[in-house]
């Protein structure tokens, strides 16, 4: 068997970024253009991209929290002293966006006296991690309590929903949503005539500011290629 050769096009592609903007510290888009692509190849790329872009980049996520109080019976408890209840609290968190180089889990905290606003700036991070938006509310405290949160945090990919029978040790798991693209969608521009008819992609992509999207193309892109990889080595 005799092994084919890989053919590489001497068709120069040229990329660019024509527009970046941040809407806010946890939106930011970004709009993209591939050419000149052969017919029909624009779309090959743009429907691989936007998946690996909504499924294959890796987020931080808290995934787990304890309330240091043994008068917690569930998660739709309230305790005296916070406006919240348990579970406004935990939803607050999960809303915290962060941006992390850790591999697998680490452990964060939060401890805080009231009366006062806790928000994600009272989080104690390790140092490879950063929140995005140190604004978002956590908890109201109208008494002078101690507040003392022990959090989880992990970094992965895609989404895990938190199962009932989860809980152990007084902590709660929170549904985990590693998806720091938020949208991405691709079009084409098509131009000349017959057998040079040629396309031009089109890629925007919103994140949710815990990576750029110019970041996120490069991501998704090393991705996908990874994936291609073996074929390239396969054996006759």
């Amino acid at each position: 068997m005799v092994r084919e050769k890989v053919t590489v096009s001497t068709r120069t592609l040229q990329w660019k970024c024509v527009e970046s903007r941040t809407d806010n510290k946890r939106l930011y888009y970004g709009r993209f253009i591939l050419s000149p692509l052969m017919k029909g190849q624009a779309d090959t790329i743009g429907i691989a991209m936007r998946r690996a872009l909504l499924g294959e980049i890796e987020g931080t996520c808290i995934t787990r929290v304890k309330l240091e109080s043994d008068k917690i019976p569930h998660e739709y408890s309230t305790i005296g002293g916070i406006q919240e209840s348990v579970h406004e609290i935990l939803m607050n968190l999960k809303e915290i966006v962060l941006r992390s180089n850790i591999y697998g889990t680490c452990h964060a905290s939060i401890c805080v006296k009231g009366p006062g606003y806790v928000t994600a700036q009272d989080i104690i991070l390790p140092t490879y991690v950063e929140i995005v938006d140190n604004t978002q509310h956590i908890a109201s405290l109208t008494e002078p309590i101690d507040l003392c949160i022990g959090l989880q945090i992990e970094k992965n990919r895609g989404y895990f929903i938190k199962t009932p029978h989860n809980f152990q040790d007084g902590s709660y798991p929170i549904d985990a949503v590693f998806l720091p693209v938020r949208n991405a969608n691709h079009s084409i521009h098509s131009y000349g005539n017959g057998n040079e008819k040629q396309e031009i992609l089109f890629l925007e992509i919103w994140t949710n500011g815990s990576l750029t999207p110019k970041e996120a193309l490069h991501e998704a892109s090393r991705n996908l290629i990874d994936l291609f990889i073996p074929f390239l080595h396969m054996e006759e």
